[in-house]
C-alpha cells in the first residue's frame, strides 16, 4: 500500500472536501453541556460529535495538547485520534504540542507524537536550531510544522528582531524552505493576525503548506489570508479555527452549531481562492 506524505493527504482532503478549513479539538469542560459532562469520556463524547458533524468540511484537525494534559486526558486524546484513523482516515490529524528540546529529549517527543499518538504532523519551535527537530523531521510521511510568525500581540518582541538586515521570522521561513526541508516534509505556522507577514513568508517557501492561526476568536480576516497565502492552485493553506467553532453553542445543539459554524467558514475561506 502506497503510503502519502503528509502534504499529499492535506492536498487529497483539501479536494475531496473542499477545504482549507482545519478544526482544532481544543476542548474546554467548562464550556461543555450538561449532557456531555455526564458521560464517562466527556472529551472523546465531544469530540466525536464534532468530527462526526464537521469531517466532510475539513482538510485536518488539530488537537491541542495541553488541553487534554491539564485534564489528565491523554486516553481521550489517543481515543479521539484511533475514531479518526478508523472512522475517517482520509483526514489528516496535527498534534498542536510546540515541542523544542535537546536531542534526546526531542527523540522521546517525536515517539510520543508519532507512534504514541499517531499524529500525522506535529508544531515544533525551531529556538533550539535544526538538531532539535531531526528527530521529528527523520520521519519523512510525517509533516513537521515549525512555528515561523505567531498570531499572538506579542509575537513581534522576538520573531520580528533582525537578523543580517531581515526580520528573524524570514530567516525561519529562508531555513524551512532549504536546509531543514532535507525531507521535504516542512510546513510553518504564520497567524492570520500578521497577513502582511504572510505574505513575505510565501514569496520565500513557495508551495510549503502554511498552518495559519488566528481566524475566528482572534478575529483575524479570511481574505488577506487567502489571498497572500494561497498556492497558485488555490491550496497550500490549513486555516485553523477553535473556539469559534467547538463553542458556536453551549447547549445540546453544540455539534448541528459547530457544522453550520464550519459550512460558514470554509464556504468563505472558499470565496478567495
Amino acid at each position: 500500500m502506497t503510503v502519502l506524505s503528509f502534504a499529499q493527504q492535506i492536498a487529497q482532503a483539501t479536494k475531496h472536501n473542499r477545504s482549507l478549513l482545519c478544526i482544532g479539538l481544543d476542548p474546554d469542560m467548562n464550556k461543555f453541556p450538561e449532557a456531555v459532562l455526564r458521560e464517562e469520556w466527556p472529551i472523546f463524547t465531544f469530540n466525536r460529535a464534532i468530527i462526526e458533524m464537521t469531517h466532510d468540511l475539513v482538510c485536518a484537525y488539530k488537537p491541542q495538547i495541553a488541553f487534554y494534559h491539564a485534564q489528565r486526558a491523554e486516553d481521550q486524546l489517543e481515543m479521539t485520534i484511533q475514531y479518526l484513523k478508523e472512522h475517517h482516515p482520509h483526514i489528516p490529524v496535527i498534534l498542536d504540542a510546540k515541542r523544542g528540546d535537546v536531542g534526546s529529549t526531542a527523540q522521546q517527543y517525536a515517539l510520543e507524537a508519532f507512534e504514541r499518538y499517531q499524529a500525522d504532523a506535529v508544531t515544533v519551535n525551531p529556538y533550539l536550531g535544526l538538531d532539535a527537530m531531526e528527530p521529528f523531521l527523520d520521519y519523512k510521511d510525517k509533516g513537521v510544522i515549525i512555528l515561523c510568525h505567531t498570531s499572538n500581540k506579542g509575537a513581534k518582541d522576538i520573531q520580528e528582531l533582525h537578523v543580517n538586515d531581515i526580520f528573524l521570522y524570514e530567516k525561519i521561513a529562508q531555513l524551512s524552505a532549504s536546509r531543514w526541508n532535507y525531507n521535504q516534509n516542512v510546513g510553518l505556522v504564520i497567524g492570520g493576525t500578521y497577513p502582511e507577514a504572510l505574505a513575505k513568508i510565501r514569496a520565500i517557501i513557495g508551495d510549503i503548506l502554511v498552518l495559519v492561526p488566528g481566524v475566528g476568536a482572534q478575529g483575524a480576516a479570511i481574505e488577506p489570508i487567502v489571498t497572500h497565502g494561497k498556492t497558485p492552485d488555490g491550496g497550500g493553506l490549513m486555516i485553523s479555527a477553535s473556539r469559534s467553532i467547538l463553542y458556536a453553542s453551549h447547549h445540546d445543539d453544540f455539534a448541528k452549531a459547530a457544522r453550520n459554524a464550519a459550512l460558514l467558514l470554509r464556504d468563505e475561506i472558499n470565496q478567495y481562492r
